[in-house]
């Protein structure tokens, strides 16, 4: 009998790093940020040279790129990504906390909802509290330390194939203000992978050659950021909260403010977040966001008023987007696309590194399940497809409702009642431990959201409700 979703996603969540079985003479990874460089891990297990293109400067350290806007946003490693980066690549959390990273746990953690914290569950779990530039600075030391993996600052322009497969790549080498310098040129490859983000050009690239493009598939989701960084006065040990978020209910009274989270990262310094959803834009200067901040419940007020560090960086995303592979009907073999390229969610769901974590997990149970690598690439974006969905479901699905609610869309009866038991879990949360614990292991990709339809959750969601919501 064929794996269940849940079953295959559990299965990928524990997959380990296998023995070195060289496939490959060279593999190609087009794209250097963390999904390119999780890809690159994975195949240096089964290539003898792995070159990865990046098209950006990556020298400078811990510095932000320009291929990665959102990087100076909040991010937040989940637990699940969290394990998988120690798992792929031993070593960089205590790395992280040496360079004053915050590794936090249940006491220094707090997710809360419009303003009332979750309730307190055992086997609570450890996220890492860290800027962008700074992990992705040392996942790339760590992976291009590797005696077969090479960086060459480039930018793929399209791809080469023969007998239905991809072998080889295009690409023109970039200068200094990332633009192509030289003449094309071609890399020879016997595995290519697609890590070139959301602005992906390969459906564009497989048209062109006559195969099939993925459906892309959007969600609209107009969410705008603004991110500051402040001085932090107390150390880590002495916080009482190292990681806060704040989720609002559309009804709730918050000045616009849909999301708002305070990291205590590297450099002593705070990193604070707001965000709204539609015509809302918290917090576009420092005056309007210290005041913003002033509004909340919990650390954000104290935070803000510490030294500007860093002025108020904005970023705006119209929507969510993924490019569905499995659909496609024909694709040339030893070819896939990893990250942003596959699926691109509203990044305060905190699920873009852990999802590029568990492709890579993908990639590997791919390549050591004797994969036919003269054909498209199809068990594996049947494997990534399971990761995607789950990801989707609670990011987009979370949006996709607060939008209809927004809208006064009427919805299918199933969908209405899907939505309702939500709600009466996430307000459950607040008095549950159980509860609390089972919806924070899904919003941790740490479980299937499958895991949420357990009808003994809801029941004991609805009768923890029946008690009433803390005031």
């Amino acid at each position: 009998m064929p794996e269940s979703e849940p079953e295959v996603f559990e299965n990928l969540v524990k997959t380990e790093p296998p023995s070195p079985s060289v496939l490959f003479d060279t593999a190609c990874v087009m794209g250097g940020s963390i999904a390119g460089l999780f890809a690159a891990r994975v195949l240096a297990d089964h290539a003898r040279e792995v070159v990865v293109l990046e098209p950006d400067e990556i020298t400078a350290e811990a510095g932000a790129r320009a291929g990665v806007p959102q990087d100076q946003q909040v991010h937040t490693l989940l637990p699940a990504g969290h394990h998988w980066v120690e798992r792929w690549i031993p070593g960089v959390t205590e790395e992280a906390r040496e360079r004053g990273a915050s590794l936090c746990g249940p006491d220094k953690t707090v997710t809360a909802l419009n303003g009332f914290p979750q309730a307190p569950y055992e086997g609570g779990h450890h996220m890492l509290a860290i800027g962008r530039p700074l992990l992705e600075g040392l996942i790339r030391d760590r992976v291009t330390a590797l005696p077969n993996v090479s960086l060459v600052r480039a930018r793929a322009t399209g791809l080469r194939y023969a007998d239905g497969a991809v072998d080889g790549v295009r690409f023109v080498p970039t200068g200094a203000d990332g633009h192509g310098t030289q003449e094309e040129e071609i890399l020879a490859a016997d595995f290519v992978v697609d890590a070139m983000g959301r602005s992906s050009r390969l459906a564009h690239w497989l048209e062109e050659e006559g195969y099939d493009q993925p459906r892309l598939e959007r969600l609209e989701a107009p969410v705008n950021y603004a991110t500051a960084l402040f001085e932090r006065p107390t150390t880590f040990e002495d916080l009482e909260s190292a990681a806060v978020l704040q989720l609002f209910t559309p009804d709730h009274p918050s000045g616009g403010v849909s999301v708002a989270a305070a990291n205590a990262i590297e450099g002593g310094q705070w990193l604070v977040m707001l965000m709204g959803y539609g015509d809302n834009r918290p917090g576009r200067t420092v005056e309007e966001f210290r005041a913003a901040c002033a509004e909340l419940p919990g650390v954000f007020g104290e935070a803000a008023g510490g030294t500007l560090t860093r002025p108020v960086v904005t970023y705006h995303q119209a929507d969510s987007r993924r490019r569905h592979f499995t659909g496609a009907g024909r694709l040339p073999a030893r070819l896939v696309s990893v990250g942003d390229a596959v699926a691109s969610f509203n990044p305060v769901y905190g699920q873009g590194m852990s999802s590029a974590a568990l492709h890579a997990s993908c990639l590997a149970s791919y390549l050591e399940g004797g994969a036919d690598l003269d054909t498209a690439a199809t068990e594996f974006f049947r494997l990534q497809q399971v990761v995607v969905d789950a990801a989707w479901a609670v990011s987009a699905g979370g949006d996709a409702a607060r939008l209809d609610a927004a809208n006064g869309t009427e919805v299918p009866e199933e969908v209405r009642r899907q939505r309702w038991a939500m709600e009466q879990i996430l307000e459950a949360t607040l008095t549950d431990g159980d509860v609390a614990r089972a919806f924070q292991e899904v919003s941790y990709m740490l479980r299937h959201p499958a895991a949420l339809a357990d009808p003994d959750i809801l029941k004991k969601a609805m009768a923890a409700n029946e008690g009433g919501r803390p005031r």
